[in-house]
């Protein structure tokens, strides 16, 4: 490592609204070790998370561009980079790499690269799979290190991303137990706020509404389940591409007024605490740190069995997994689910056990910490 007192580690990331990736950086920055590394952080588009990171004293830029390889910015990049100093750049997802990799280049500073989930996914038409998969290859052959956060992931990768071995780390995520911790005192009332009794199973849909974790089957399968009981409620928290499309395909089916709809909230260990049941019907995961939340705030998950979500969740055992795209199988688990409050509180604690065991923040920070000072001695 470079004779020196702290390690400048620059994490770039694609925009400052919150999701999965940004989660991750928000906690990797505040979980390490200040004494070894100085965090930077460069987003392409402004938002919450900035306004988080300068909060806890981090320096940040921001440098807008919505698109991946944006040559246009490139030189920006590297103006910045050069005047910080910059001794090892971190970059998080596809559009953070493709438009750093270049400055890290032209100034011989190491570059790590951790996919959140690729950029290709079984959604995509044949042509736009293909030029996604040719820009992971490029992109991990510019990488130092390539971090996975699931198996899944990994393999995915070696097929369809020329991955290697060699230049492959899988660290899964870890969440922050002091924060998502069930017993937390203090925490808002959020059934109170929303109208819903003590009595009544709440299940949770907390996403970004995307495709990707396919509203449309978690709406058709809410539906389902209202015509059959009125002792379960729905919130569905979020904001997204697809929210408008969400909302008109609720009145369609009769539901608009009988789940409840909110935008994306920052206060989500407290909603967490408020719901029974937690539900992700994805597509396609990297490895899905809200699911990972849930589990660490002791819910019952159900879920589909994509990528990283197969590997945190065991059918039967800490939680459900049922077919993607397929309504009724989910309505079928939750209204099972929902009869058997037992089942409910036993997947909850071992979900909880399983994030305990495999999935904590310390744990994953000295992971990455260990992977800088590999990068950085060669």
């Amino acid at each position: 490592m470079k004779n020196k007192q702290t390690i400048k580690v620059l994490q770039t990331i694609r925009q400052g609204k919150i999701g999965g990736g940004e989660t991750h950086v928000l906690d990797l920055v505040k979980q390490l070790d200040k004494t070894r590394f100085e965090p930077v952080v460069l987003s392409f588009t402004d938002g919450p998370m900035i306004e988080r990171l300068n909060e806890m004293g981090i320096e940040t830029k921001v440098i807008y561009t919505e698109k991946p390889f944006d040559m246009r910015q490139w030189k920006k990049v590297y103006e910045w980079v050069k005047s910080q100093k910059i001794d090892l750049i971190h970059a998080h997802g596809t559009r953070a790499n493709s438009n750093s990799f270049w400055a890290a280049k032209q100034l011989n500073v190491p570059m790590i690269y951790t996919v959140h989930g690729w950029s290709f996914h079984p959604e995509q038409n044949g042509m736009k799979r293909l030029m996604r998969e040719y820009g992971e290859r490029f992109l991990t052959t510019k990488s130092d290190i390539t971090i996975v956060v699931s198996e899944s992931n990994k393999q995915d990768g070696k097929k369809y991303a020329n991955l290697q071995n060699a230049k492959t780390k899988l660290v899964n995520y870890g969440i922050d137990i002091t924060k998502f911790n069930p017993n937390k005192k203090g925490v808002k009332n959020v059934r109170r706020e929303y109208g819903i009794s003590d009595d009544k199973i709440l299940v949770g849909y907390l996403v970004r509404m995307t495709i990707q974790k396919d509203p449309f089957t978690m709406l058709k399968a809410a539906a389902k389940v209202l015509q059959k009981t009125d002792k379960v409620v729905f919130l569905f928290i979020g904001n997204g591409d697809l929210k408008a499309e969400v909302l008109a395909l609720a009145s369609e089916l009769g539901a608009r007024k009988k789940i409840i709809f909110d935008d994306f909230r920052q206060d989500i260990p407290d909603v967490l605490q408020a719901i029974d049941i937690y539900c992700l019907p994805s597509l396609w995961e990297g490895l899905p740190i809200g699911l990972l939340e849930a589990m660490s705030m002791k819910k019952a998950v159900i879920a589909t069995p994509v990528d990283g979500t197969k590997e945190a969740i065991t059918d039967g055992e800490n939680g459900v997994l049922v077919p993607c795209k397929d309504d009724e199988k989910l309505a079928k688990a939750i209204l099972k689910l929902a009869d058997d409050k037992e089942k409910i509180k036993n997947f909850g604690e071992k979900a909880y056990q399983t994030v305990l065991e495999r999935f904590t923040l310390p744990v994953m920070a000295k992971e990455v910490e260990a992977i800088y000072e590999t990068v950085l001695i060669n």
